[in-house]
């Protein structure tokens, strides 16, 4: 098994590899293909869903020796610089290690010299939230009016905390959280190629706690693969990150539908101490709220969902006001 970290050994490459950012990654491209190209974009979105990566790869279409495109040929030595980080004319700063105003001032009275090597010099701004009031102001006329040869990318997971001021001169793309069915084919594409032996329950697992992170679904994927020996094993993965079995699950929500106390407190006894019980909260919500789906049609929701059969047994079992009570007190 290749040791390389899974979030480093899959980072896309090629716009068309980035997974679950569909409407962001055509409007780049179009507007590559168009030559519309603006002198400031900033990306936001939460942790682990590709701000980076994708301010990389749209540097990555400016500096192709081939032509500014939307598809680099990835095989030019800007293409190869690039994507190990060395490339002269892009420039990627941390905004959280450099929020004195010294820095940002030094790195503008650099911004009017020529690219080295590239038709541009881009400038990749990531956690740009944590620069200081006076950095912003430092930066605000030179991302007004850039010289030609400039192009700034911004990147944070705090867009609220920059001023309108900056806001307003840049082209604001706001990333989406990666839905559970986008995650969980991503997955078992990486495993495929990993030749990694998985089962479904598993990859599903990982996926909710992945939270719409794809990054975060890798990291865990990485510790399971380690504490399963190389064969993801629900199992095992189960008490690993502290999910209780969805028998537990079903018995608790059966308990409070029949109103049956002492098979409720029997369940919640035989849960194993380590049991992540937010997660278990979290569970218990969203098999109330697609029994009210259920109710209203079974087809809104998902074959696949582990809990399908649970919901299709428990039809009109249980008032809608009964229901509605219940959703509210998990919340």
């Amino acid at each position: 098994m290749n040791i390389d970290v899974l979030a480093l050994k899959y980072r896309p490459k090629f716009f068309e590899e980035v997974v679950g950012q569909e409407l962001v990654i055509k409007t780049l491209s179009n507007s590559i293909d168009l030559n519309k190209l603006h002198h400031a974009y900033l990306f936001s979105g939460t942790r682990g869903m590709g701000r980076t990566t994708i301010a990389r790869l749209f540097a990555k279409s400016l500096l192709c020796q081939t032509a500014i495109t939307s598809k680099p040929c990835g095989k030019c030595s800007a293409c190869i610089e690039i994507d190990q980080g060395n490339h002269l004319d892009l420039i990627e700063i941390d905004a959280a290690s450099r929020t004195k105003v010294e820095d940002t001032r030094s790195l503008m009275e650099n911004v009017q010299y020529a690219p080295s090597s590239s038709r541009f010099k881009v400038y990749l701004i990531d956690e740009v939230h944590m620069l200081s009031t006076k950095s912003f102001n430092a930066l605000l006329k030179t991302i007004e009016e850039p010289p030609a040869h400039v192009k700034f990318l911004m990147a944070t997971t705090e867009p609220e905390k920059l001023p309108d001021t900056i806001l307003s001169r840049c082209l604001h793309f706001k990333l989406a959280s990666a839905s559970h069915n986008t995650i969980n084919d991503h997955l078992i594409s990486i495993l495929k190629k990993e030749k990694i032996e998985y089962d479904n329950l598993s990859l599903s697992i990982i996926s909710k706690n992945a939270n719409g992170s794809i990054r975060d679904s890798l990291s865990i994927l990485e510790q399971c693969i380690a504490y399963c020996n190389g064969k993801i094993n629900s199992s095992k993965i189960i008490p690993f990150l502290g999910e209780v079995n969805s028998e537990s699950v079903i018995k608790i929500i059966e308990s409070i539908i029949s109103k049956d106390d002492s098979l409720l407190i029997d369940t919640i006894d035989k849960i194993e101490s380590q049991a992540n019980y937010m997660t278990m909260i979290d569970t218990v919500i969203s098999i109330l709220y697609k029994l009210t789906l259920a109710n209203i049609n079974i087809n809104l929701l998902d074959e696949g969902d582990p809990y399908h059969a649970f919901y299709k047994d428990n039809l009109n079992s249980i008032s809608p006001q009964d229901l509605q009570l219940y959703y509210q007190i998990a919340l």
